[in-house]
């Protein structure tokens, strides 16, 4: 492919994942950050397996900085699930509170 068109298709994907994102509802989105935690998973563990057969200092460059913001973006997205998930727990009762 041409480098028009991959352009076209990536600012055609990005405008489409705005438009689908931004009309989920706030009960989904828990369910939805654990599903793209999963895919990011699948992101850097493919970033792991190419590091070790491309050439070039650039693409080694791009690789280390791809698995960098996925491996970010895991984390993140498993400490913003874990979070909002809590946020459903009832409090424990204290020492002095009965049960």
């Amino acid at each position: 492919m041409d480098l028009l068109t991959e352009l076209a298709i990536l600012v055609l994907a990005a405008f489409v994942g705005f438009e689908v994102i931004s009309k989920v509802p706030n009960t989904l989105h828990t369910p939805l950050m654990s599903g793209t935690n999963a895919i990011h998973g699948i992101v850097v563990l493919g970033g792991l397996i190419l590091i070790g057969h491309v050439e070039g200092v650039l693409n080694d460059i791009l690789l280390v900085v791809a698995i960098a913001f996925g491996t970010i973006n895991v984390i993140g997205g498993f400490l913003v699930t874990d979070r909002m998930l809590g946020m459903f727990k009832g409090k424990k009762p204290g020492p002095d509170e009965p049960r």
